[in-house]
């Protein structure tokens, strides 16, 4: 061989070379019973984890809430006294004897004089009795009397005259069966009412029955009571001052009977 030929036999001769290494290796390989390896097993996947149940706090000392003063009320004025001024008392009248009071007896019925008390009673059919005591004559007083109607009904009324100047000048404080009071001015012999009736839980209605009527009057005002419980006051100067009397009237044909009793009349200081 010429020196010429020599590299191209080397660079065939290496080409040989590595081909057969590569198939020896194979075949080693073989032998060997290697094998490709497996895949690795896929992990399970893993599920959701579950959500713990909470366990409640057992709170052993509870926050106190921050106390909350309570509300304070503005305390209400006193209620004003109503009758103001009594002073001592002028007169007591048990109606022991009827010395002092109109006593009659005629078709309408009669006044008269019983034990302690002093009745009227009416027969007639829309009758008006009364009885006026002789004195004293009174300006600024407060008197009270119990009332005490057996045979009463509808609008039938009873109550006291106060500072009647005559028979025809007077003012007449009214309760009636129905449970109802006013007052009426008598003038001239025309009566007029400045205050017309009212209803009142304080008067009983039907009979029998006690209520005790009181009358407070100090110059032109005059405020009306019954059974301790204030109804109504008026001012009127019309009459000043006179004397103090009873009456009764029944409203329809039937027997009207009502006691007075218990007369006691104080001074008013003006």
């Amino acid at each position: 061989m010429r020196p010429d030929q020599l590299p191209v036999f080397g660079n065939v001769m290496q080409t040989k070379a590595a081909f057969i290494l590569l198939i020896i290796a194979m075949a080693c390989m073989g032998c060997a019973g290697l094998t490709s390896p497996s895949p690795l097993p896929l992990l399970p996947t893993p599920s959701a984890t579950a959500t713990a149940t909470a366990t409640p706090t057992i709170v052993w000392f509870p926050p106190t809430a921050t106390f909350t003063p309570f509300p304070t009320s503005t305390p209400l004025p006193p209620t004003p006294e109503m009758r103001p001024g009594i002073g001592n008392i002028l007169l007591e009248d048990d109606f022991l004897e009827g010395t002092k009071w109109e006593l009659r007896s005629d078709g309408q019925g009669k006044v008269s004089l019983g034990k302690a008390e002093l009745t009227i009673a009416i027969e007639e059919k829309k009758a008006y009795l009364y009885s006026l005591r002789t004195e004293p004559v009174l300006r600024n007083f407060y008197a009270e009397i119990t009332a005490n109607p057996n045979l009463c009904q509808e609008k039938d009324e009873y109550g006291l005259l106060i500072r009647a100047a005559s028979e025809g000048n007077y003012y007449r404080f009214s309760l009636s069966c129905q449970g109802q009071a006013r007052l009426d001015r008598i003038l001239g012999g025309a009566a007029s009412s400045p205050q017309p009736w009212m209803d009142s839980g304080a008067v009983p209605i039907g009979a029998p029955s006690f209520s005790r009527l009181g009358v407070w009057a100090n110059g032109a005002e005059m405020r009306f009571f019954a059974n301790d419980q204030y109804l109504f006051s008026v001012r009127d100067a019309t009459i000043p001052e006179g004397r103090l009397g009873i009456f009764a009237r029944n409203s329809g044909g039937h027997a009207l009977t009502v006691n007075f009793s218990k007369l006691v009349i104080y001074a008013v200081n003006p």
